[in-house]
């Protein structure tokens, strides 16, 4: 089968080309690997020890689950890439299967994911750069250095795909380094008696693993981002697929190692007061603090890095569903650097917003965990959509005409729906008071309650879905 869908409310056809097509603006094979890997490994992995050591080293188990759960994802957007290789990618697909309305939830959820993520990456990278500045925490310079951190990636996206492309090849390559270092080496220095208490959440383990899974998710968000920006990537329904799976074992395999070494190194008081655990970590392993300054260092370009993919990211989707009608007409305008101006700086500003609203009455630490625990919800929604979309159409290929792979197809889609519904179940803020235990929820349903205005006034513009293509 041959045919790709242009998500445009047109008839399948070639998959749409950014600025007309031209594959200079285009990212090959390698910068769609560093594009998942840069988007994956953030500053999620770095802040993720002290987010987890309130629930104790009971989490690496947390983690081992949330990476089978990362990795059903992963291979069911590789399948539905491969189908349907479009621009958006989970709004995509939940908007060709189930229609515009359930499509508009989804890109809505999508894009808060986006925004809020950047502002919960540009937190964790506060807080180690603040491992060299504003050592004392002062609040008002302390958001300052985020607004830095949020609006320096809008202004390279702002600058053009090249240099989107070039920048993120560059900063993976140094997280990567990072983290497999920590992956590697620190295992030598593990110390059995860190991993005592094992639960220190006093919650049941199976409560206390779940609540970890949520927190954990963060640090996967971006095993979509290639199939979000296909039409950016070179004949996509091969470089997406490849560079989804590709890159998601890579990290799976370093965040399971390197996260079991920083609890091993660290003891499990020490990580939940710590900013910079990874810093801690290394100190700990060399003795002094130079080794940490150049952890803190890597995970400062790391954060940039992350920062640039996911700015990049806030605009593809709105961009995508602008083309079917679904968002405002704003949000598909291109600029002459050939990219999506005005989704760029709307989603910047929405992340300080949530930023600066979260700095109101907690610490770095907390707002982070809120923030990614937010973004856990509001990712699960399009995640758990694009498995309800797999199994539909899996179902009637195989009703319609023997398929192969249709088993494999089916246990990951359903694994990656159950993973989705157990992300949004458990993202509460434990060992908090009512409201910042809860704040998660208020904040994904108070922003996700700001899009019904918009589908209502976008609702006699939208085009209809395109059919779905043949199996493949």
């Amino acid at each position: 089968m041959t045919d790709k869908v242009q998500i445009s409310g047109q008839p399948p056809g070639p998959a749409k080309d950014v600025a007309g097509g031209d594959g200079a603006h285009q990212f090959g094979l390698t910068a769609a690997i560093a594009l998942i890997v840069g988007s994956i490994i953030g500053v999620g992995i770095f802040n993720l020890p002290s987010s987890l050591a309130g629930i104790g080293p009971i989490t690496l188990i947390s983690m081992a689950l949330t990476t089978v759960g990362a990795l059903a994802l992963a291979l069911l957007f590789a399948s539905l890439s491969r189908r349907l290789p479009a621009d958006g990618g989970p709004y995509a697909y939940a908007r060709v299967a189930f229609g515009n309305r359930l499509g508009f939830a989804n890109a809505w959820s999508y894009w808060i994911t986006a925004w809020a993520g950047n502002a919960a990456i540009a937190v964790g990278w506060v807080l180690y750069v603040e491992h060299f500045i504003n050592t004392g925490h002062t609040r008002w310079i302390t958001v300052l250095l985020v607004l830095v951190g949020l609006w320096l990636p809008a202004a390279v996206n702002l600058s053009g795909v090249k240099n989107i492309g070039s920048v993120q090849v560059i900063t993976t390559v140094i997280k990567f380094v990072a983290v497999a270092f920590i992956a590697i080496v620190g295992l030598f220095y593990i110390s059995s008696a860190n991993f005592t208490p094992w639960n220190v959440s006093k919650e049941s383990a199976i409560s206390a693993i779940g609540s970890g899974m949520a927190i954990a998710l963060f640090s996967y968000l971006g095993v979509e981002t290639a199939a979000v920006a296909a039409a950016k990537v070179r004949d996509p329904d091969r470089n997406v697929p490849r560079a989804t799976v590709l890159g998601t074992i890579a990290c799976a395999v370093v965040y399971m190692l390197s996260l079991t070494a920083v609890f091993g190194i660290v003891p499990t008081s020490k990580l939940a007061t710590a900013t910079a655990p990874f810093s801690d970590a290394i100190n700990t392993m060399f003795g002094g603090t130079w080794a940490g300054n150049v952890m803190a260092v890597a995970v400062i370009i790391s954060g940039l890095g992350a920062l640039n993919g996911w700015t990049m990211i806030c605009a593809e989707m709105p961009l995508a569903a602008a083309d079917d009608g679904l968002f405002p007409e704003r949000f598909k305008k291109i600029s002459k650097r050939g990219v999506p101006a005005f989704g760029i700086i709307a989603s910047t500003v929405l992340a300080s917003i949530a930023m600066a609203i979260n700095y109101l009455g907690s610490n770095g630490v907390t707002v982070f965990t809120t923030l990614v625990l937010m973004t856990g919800i509001t990712a699960a929604i399009p995640y758990g959509f694009s498995a309800l979309a797999q199994l539909k159409w899996r179902w009637i290929d195989h009703k319609t005409m023997e398929t192969p792979r249709f088993a494999r197809d089916m246990i990951v889609a359903v694994l990656s729906l159950v993973f989705s519904i157990a992300f949004i179940y458990y993202s509460r803020n434990t060992g908090h008071s009512f409201w910042v235990y809860w704040a998660p929820f208020f904040l994904a349903i108070g922003a996700l309650l700001l899009g019904i205005p918009v589908y209502i006034s976008r609702r006699g513009k939208m085009t209809e879905p395109a059919p779905v293509p043949p199996y493949r």
